[in-house]
């Protein structure tokens, strides 16, 4: 009997499958998809995010961010990092990293759907074979959340949803920049000395092109750009979810609940979860990891979900970035807070 099975072979998935390896545990991915995987998504790793990783031995190649820069009009807001960079790293090549670091330390990687999941007293079958926890990191739209019975709908708030693509093009800075349109926002991340990835968040379904239409002055610097990956998109983004834990199952990353991409720290987060619930598993106390990934998303969730309550008021969403602008002492607070 293995000690985890780990459906969704992610970069959350791998998180939590190379922590369980290093802890000594026996542990398989499940993934159905083959070879590296892509998503769709800003792409900037906050400081926190690249310390998570350091920390797991994995140091994926990208370009160095120092800081965030906010732009609505002609108000900019810009906060500069404090605790060390942060890294633009394609979607791509951080999957490859995880990978070849989880495959070095001994962790199966099997492509393979999961069909069939059932709980016991002391281990979970999963199609089949038995298992002493099973952890979902299947994403926003996971399966086994629903099975586990753990999904709790998306309420009424209004949903977003996200494109990506990338160009080949010289970085306009060392910062990630996000502009605020009417109804959306574009991030521009330098994620290689050539190479920016431009993702745009919206609330208003359109194609790339067509979202892009609404940031005339980002638009025309890369009119003439030749892109450098297909369109990707995701969404809708927020999910809920009643809890993270049920029996021997276990959610993380986007599967375990997703507010909004609107502060650009999914992934910081999925990886300090991640290590929680590893945490959790090396002491044989699943039911610890709630609380836990409670109290360390706690930050993030309040500060995500009172942004995107601004974004969703027009009469806040206009006077965001130009207050901000006008409290750099604030903005650089909330950035930094984010960042860790």
């Amino acid at each position: 009997m293995r000690d985890v099975v780990v459906v969704g072979g992610g970069p959350a998935g791998l998180a939590v499958a190379l922590g369980c390896a290093k802890a000594g545990l026996d542990v398989v991915v499940r993934e159905k998809r083959d070879g590296v995987i892509d998503k769709a998504c800003g792409e900037g790793l906050m400081p926190g995010a690249v310390r998570a990783l350091a920390a797991l031995g994995v140091d994926p190649p990208g370009h160095p961010i120092h800081g965030i820069t906010y732009r609505q009009g002609t108000a900019v807001a810009h906060a500069a990092f404090r605790d060390g960079p942060g890294r633009g790293v394609r979607r791509t090549a951080l999957h490859d990293a995880l990978r070849a670091e989880a495959l070095r330390h001994g962790v199966e990687v099997v492509r393979a759907p999961v069909v069939e999941v059932e709980q016991h007293a002391d281990h979970v079958r999963v199609d089949g074979s038995r298992a002493r926890y099973l952890v979902a990191a299947d994403g926003l739209h996971s399966t086994i959340r629903d099975t586990a019975g753990l999904a709790a709908g998306n309420g009424a708030r209004r949903p977003r949803w996200g494109l990506r693509r990338h160009y080949a093009l010289r970085p306009f800075s060392d910062s990630v920049e996000v502009t605020w349109a009417a109804h959306s926002e574009a991030y521009v991340t330098p994620v290689a000395a050539d190479t920016v990835g431009v993702a745009i968040l919206s609330s208003v379904r359109g194609g790339f092109d067509e979202q892009l239409a609404a940031f005339p002055d980002l638009a025309a610097k890369v009119a003439d750009a030749e892109p450098a990956s297909d369109v990707r998109g995701a969404g809708p983004l927020f999910q809920r979810t009643s809890g993270r834990v049920a029996g021997r199952v276990l959610l993380v990353g986007d599967a375990a609940g997703y507010i909004d991409a609107l502060t650009g720290e999914g992934l910081a987060l999925a990886l300090t979860t991640a290590a929680e619930l590893v945490r959790c598993l090396s002491e044989d106390r699943p039911g610890d990891y709630d609380r836990a990934w409670t109290r360390t998303s706690r930050r993030s969730r309040w500060l995500t979900s009172g942004l995107l309550r601004a974004r969703g008021t027009p009469a806040l969403a206009r006077r965001v970035v130009p207050l901000s602008a006008r409290a750099p002492g604030l903005f650089s607070f909330v950035v930094n807070q984010l960042a860790r």
